[in-house]
């Protein structure tokens, strides 16, 4: 476990990360639910969303890992006092984001790297080895994974964005001091 930061707020590291991979992760949310909606006839699916979709999918993971041991280093500041319920709603959505920033992509990873027709995991300018074997069962089971992940991790966002929103507008209190620690 981490130790609080005495100055009561996140490192300049962890700060930016938070809002780079926060930024990718509505993005990769948004494109793919884009993807799994238009015809698999459409060029621009398999030839421009899915490989970057692939590759943003990856680098928001490193973001994800790159934060933890940040957030290991450099400790974090001590939580923002709230009610219990309040309190209970954001340690288990905080632990389950994490479990989700982690779980998403790998899934994806596995989904990819399984999928018979795959073309490759492409990482910008290289491509990541494909560790599992092309199994079309397996790849489904992937898919199915990696899809109902996505939507808890989408559900968790809204409901991030709901408490910030609920905080701003009838706590104003934590809200300033949660955005003085993160910008």
């Amino acid at each position: 476990m981490s130790s609080p930061l005495p100055e009561q707020k996140y490192s300049t590291a962890i700060r930016i990360i938070h809002w780079v991979r926060a930024a990718l992760i509505v993005g990769l949310l948004a494109v793919g639910l884009l993807m799994v909606s238009l015809p698999d006839d459409m060029p621009e699916k398999f030839a421009i969303l899915y490989p970057n979709h692939k590759q943003f999918g990856i680098l928001a993971l490193l973001l994800v890992l790159t934060q933890l041991l940040l957030r290991r280093i450099h400790g974090v500041p001590e939580p923002v006092k709230l009610p219990p319920l309040e309190q209970t709603i954001f340690l288990f959505t905080h632990g389950f984001f994490y479990v989700l920033m982690i779980a998403v992509p790998v899934t994806g990873y596995c989904l990819s790297s399984s999928y018979p027709e795959s073309d490759g995991i492409p990482f910008f300018l290289t491509s990541l080895p494909e560790l599992l074997d092309k199994d079309q069962a397996l790849s489904s089971r992937f898919a199915a994974v990696h899809s109902l992940l996505a939507s808890g991790l989408l559900l968790l966002v809204a409901l991030h964005v709901g408490g910030v929103l609920k905080h701003r507008l009838l706590d104003h209190g934590p809200l300033r001091r949660i955005l003085d620690r993160m910008l």
